[in-house]
């Protein structure tokens, strides 16, 4: 009998005591996760945000802007960091308005990470990305604008301001179209 209890409390006590035994060291928990990091498989574990687009992607890139009225396509014309956030965000809907007869301006969800991207002297036909106001622009008047560090070159365009003007009124949207 005493055999038997034996055995019956090593079967019942095994996997108590096997959660107690030592194991590999765990990883440390990242910020934002749902768990640790050892909770999934290495080769499951994937970079949630978008893939950084290598610097020959990046450059060349068309981006479209469409409203119920017009499309007007965008050619990214250098690789930034501010350049990579935005095609991070694409798709993504918004609205342009006028901004003193010079650029059409439109606001993105959130403001761009623009470490190390260079200021620029913006041009008629450049999209840009002004960082005080975190929006884009369409510059179509740009005369007496000058160099600045906050205004970040996208890239560039080729419309009327006529069509420019039918972005205004309504949702526009923005995705990588080539």
């Amino acid at each position: 009998m005493n055999r038997r209890l034996a055995v019956l409390a090593t079967v019942l006590l095994l996997p108590v005591l096997a959660g107690c035994a030592p194991s590999a060291p765990r990883e440390p928990e990242q910020e934002g996760s749902a768990g640790p990091a050892s909770r999934t498989p290495a080769s499951a574990q994937t970079n949630a945000s978008t893939p950084t687009p290598e610097p020959d992607a990046v450059v060349g890139t068309v981006v479209r802007f469409t409203s119920d009225r017009t499309t007007i396509d965008v050619t990214i014309g250098e690789d930034s960091a501010a350049v990579r956030d935005f095609l991070s965000m694409l798709p993504l809907e918004t609205s342009f308005e006028d901004l003193s007869g010079r650029e059409k301006i439109g606001y993105l969800p959130r403001e761009l990470t623009v470490d190390g991207s260079p200021g620029s002297d913006p041009e008629d036909g450049d999209l840009i990305y002004y960082t005080p106001w975190g929006n884009l622009g369409f510059y179509y008047d740009a005369a007496g604008v000058g160099y600045s560090d906050a205004t970040l070159h996208l890239g560039t365009y080729e419309a009327t301001p006529e069509q420019l003007a039918l972005l205004e009124g309504g949702t526009v949207t923005i995705e990588v179209v080539g």
